[in-house]
């Protein structure tokens, strides 16, 4: 079932985004050679702590996982594409990293990703980053009430492939506001022109997935969380929890 927002209930989502938006900008300031990703996650866990937010990540136990996830952030790193458990792995010089994380404040929730590479940075983790952004971009600049949800997917597809990458076919974004995750599930590829109908009130996590070896295939590691390209190729992960409004989209994750 698809809730439809009221305005007051936009504006409720747009603090709990900014604090989404202020823990990932402590993870990724915390973030450098040698530090390990534990750290990070207590970074962000510090942000939400003074927000007065909970984390809709930890504790969080879907039907594919075998345990409850055990952190606020989920930190992936170079081959990993999402859901990486933080843990004592310690940043290296040019590793890729993406930091998906959320936060739920006074009932309504926001949820966001970014990646990044830290210490020197290897050019195609540039292009792959960047690539990833523009995937975002063109989704959210689709995310208005005249267009359907495979606007968006289709918008996100074809700058994918225009880079050469790939993306987990059966993994996208999804609606949120009570909860993290909610209907209607957003794919990350589809036609223009066909699925749900994009109404004001409307709220959406948007977020490509980008793989650079050009595959959509992916495992799972051992954790039962964990995603990792098939061939060892790098991924990037960004995300924006967006508002559809008469106005146009409105991104509701920035600080």
């Amino acid at each position: 079932m698809v809730e439809i927002k009221t305005d007051t209930a936009l504006e409720a989502m747009r603090e709990a985004g900014r604090v989404v938006a202020n823990a990932l900008a402590a993870a990724r300031g915390a973030a450098a050679v040698g530090v390990s990703l534990r750290e990070l996650d207590a970074a962000a866990h510090a942000v939400l702590n003074e927000a007065g937010a909970r984390s809709p990540f930890l504790g969080y136990r879907p039907s594919f996982a075998p345990t409850p996830f055990p952190a606020v952030i989920c930190a992936s790193v170079n081959d990993a594409i999402v859901h990486g458990i933080p843990d004592d792995y310690r940043l290296r010089d040019g590793d890729l990293v993406s930091i998906d994380c959320g936060a739920q404040l006074d009932g309504w929730t926001g949820d966001a990703a970014i990646s990044f590479t830290v210490g020197t940075p290897r050019p195609a983790d540039v292009a792959l980053i960047a690539a990833t952004q523009q995937a975002l971009d063109a989704g959210i600049a689709a995310a208005t009430v005249d267009h359907r949800m495979g606007d968006i997917s289709h918008a996100i597809s074809t700058v994918a492939r225009k880079a050469n990458c790939g993306m987990p076919a059966d993994f996208g974004g999804h609606g949120i506001g009570r909860q993290m995750h909610e209907d209607p599930h957003v794919p990350n590829h589809g036609r223009p022109g066909r699925g749900y109908p994009l109404r004001h009130g409307l709220t959406l996590a948007i977020e490509p997935m980008l793989m650079a070896g050009g595959h959509n295939s992916y495992r799972t590691d051992p954790d039962g969380w964990t995603l990792r390209t098939t061939d060892g190729s790098r991924a990037a992960h960004i995300e924006h929890t967006v508002a559809i409004t008469e106005d146009g989209p409105r991104i509701l994750t920035l600080p």
